[in-house]
């Protein structure tokens, strides 16, 4: 009787982010950081989102016929980022308490000689506040058409350095917030502003931006970093999608200053972030590339080899 083969579970890279960035998050949460508030249960949701590639990508290879496994598994990193962000307060309050928003405004000050939210807010006009706060809601929208777009070609190496990219942006990202945590010009500059942001919808979806369960997060700026990722994939891979979102995107990164949301200084950082996960992901993917072809190489048979 012949024994059962065993399962061969790969991993790709971004799995491996997601597993070892939510281990280390619930690990320091059971220990160092086990007094912050909602530690206990912020940990029990890190580990909850880094066992799923774990378990998604093993039920997948045990269970060849079923798609929909490798879909989730592949879309993994999306709920990851977004719910994640709403477990870093008692990380932040463990290692870094003490906001950092007065040295982002001297920072400010130095580069450019004015607060760009504080100047924004006298010059631009209500409705234009009403565009650029709806650009601002396309944060996960960009990023999600453009994923969508290069996962249904047929060779999956552009979808998997996208998202490569994306999951070392959010990781390095949500690292900045921890240790550089900052609430923004909404709050720590409120008096030095004449009034709330005006417009028709403005209103609403500002209110809507300030339930998040967190929101130290402004340094660096990752809607700025989030959309100049995609913009730079969407030019290399799909003109059509950079074109399309071209003037939301530039709205959405302008509303990151007119929403209050951030300091120039954190758009300023972005950038540099945007370039060395971009550079970070095409290394592993033309690594990925190299090791395909050496597995090529190497399955050839020895009498397949013909001699003149």
């Amino acid at each position: 009787m012949s024994r059962p083969s065993a399962v061969r579970v790969q991993f790709t890279l971004v799995d491996l982010l997601i597993v070892a960035s939510c281990a280390l998050a619930s690990l320091f949460l059971l220990g160092p950081g086990h007094w912050a508030p909602g530690a206990l249960r912020c940990a029990g949701l890190f580990a909850l989102m880094g066992v799923g590639p774990v378990v998604l990508r093993t039920l997948a290879a045990s269970l060849p016929g079923h798609r929909w496994l490798h879909v989730i598994a592949d879309w993994w990193l999306l709920p990851t980022a977004v719910l994640s962000h709403g477990w870093l307060s008692p990380v932040v309050d463990a290692i870094n308490p003490l906001l950092k928003d007065a040295q982002l405004v001297a920072a400010d000050q130095r580069l450019f000689g004015v607060q760009a939210a504080v100047v924004l807010a006298r010059i631009v006009p209500p409705w234009v506040n009403d565009v650029l706060l709806v650009c601002y809601y396309g944060h996960f929208i960009w990023a999600l058409v453009l994923g969508l777009v290069l996962y249904r070609r047929p060779s999956a190496a552009e979808y998997d350095e996208y998202l490569t990219a994306l999951g070392l942006l959010f990781c390095l990202n949500y690292a900045a917030y921890i240790l550089v945590p900052a609430v923004g010009p909404r709050y720590f500059l409120i008096d030095a502003f004449d009034g709330p942001l005006r417009g028709t919808v403005t209103p609403l979806l500002d209110s809507i931006m300030r339930t998040p369960m967190f929101a130290r997060d402004c340094f660096p700026s990752g809607h700025t970093g989030a959309t100049l990722l995609v913009f730079y994939y969407a030019w290399r891979f799909s003109r059509r999608v950079f074109w399309v979102m071209l003037l939301p995107g530039l709205g959405l990164i302008a509303a990151t200053l007119v929403g209050r949301f951030h300091y120039a200084t954190d758009l300023l950082c972005a950038v540099p972030l945007v370039m060395v996960v971009t550079g970070l992901a095409l290394g592993a993917s033309r690594a990925a590339r190299q090791r395909e072809v050496v597995k090529a190489a190497r399955s050839v048979p020895v009498d397949a080899i013909v001699r003149p």
